[in-house]
């Protein structure tokens, strides 16, 4: 998806969904909120808001089928922003969303670059290392491919997130080879 952020004026076009559900019970108001978060919404007065596409489309009326059998309501409208203000407001809120999601990312980055350096000073040269640590990886990309896909405005944080994946990428790849290495008799 392509950043919002690259030109100026309110040509966007949004959807805005709006809903209640009973206090009772909660498991409904949290399931309405993980959907909508997966989906990359973010709230702005009482409005949740997202850019506006298809497939969001379909996933907000199916979520709109589970919040009726709860005994809730909800209503999406589909249009644009009057003022740049609140064109900004949007923007700055899924900014901020991306922002967060990105920051989180580059923590577990950190975490998982901790890990191999710990495994290669305690010399935990086995096989089974190296798979764990490719499943580690992989989940961070997955990851990162979801905030992607969520977060249509460009994040400054982006960019350091596919650097440090890239670290990541380095440091399993060193680590591996390490691993061959020693199963196999080689010693720099």
């Amino acid at each position: 998806m392509t950043g919002l952020n690259d030109g100026g004026g309110n040509d966007v076009k949004w959807l805005f969904f709006s809903y209640t559900v009973p206090t009772q019970p909660s498991r409904a108001r949290v399931s309405v909120w993980r959907q909508l978060k997966k989906m990359g919404a973010v709230n702005c007065l009482s409005f949740w808001i997202l850019p506006h596409h298809v497939d969001r489309i379909a996933a907000l009326e199916r979520l709109s089928t589970e919040i009726a059998a709860c005994k809730g309501e909800s209503m999406l409208i589909e249009g644009k922003t009057l003022g740049p203000e609140d064109e900004a407001r949007i923007k700055s809120a899924l900014m901020e969303s991306g922002n967060e999601e990105y920051g989180e990312l580059l923590h577990k980055c950190d975490d998982f670059l901790l890990e191999i350096e710990m495994e290669t000073k305690k010399q935990n040269f086995i096989f089974g290392e190296v798979e764990e640590n490719e499943e580690e990886l992989d989940k961070l990309k997955k990851w990162l491919n979801k905030i992607e896909k969520r977060n249509p405005v460009n994040s400054p944080l982006r960019k350091d997130v596919l650097k440090k994946i890239k670290r990541c990428e380095k440091a399993l790849d060193d680590f591996s080879r390490a691993v061959y290495d020693r199963v196999h008799g080689k010693k720099d």
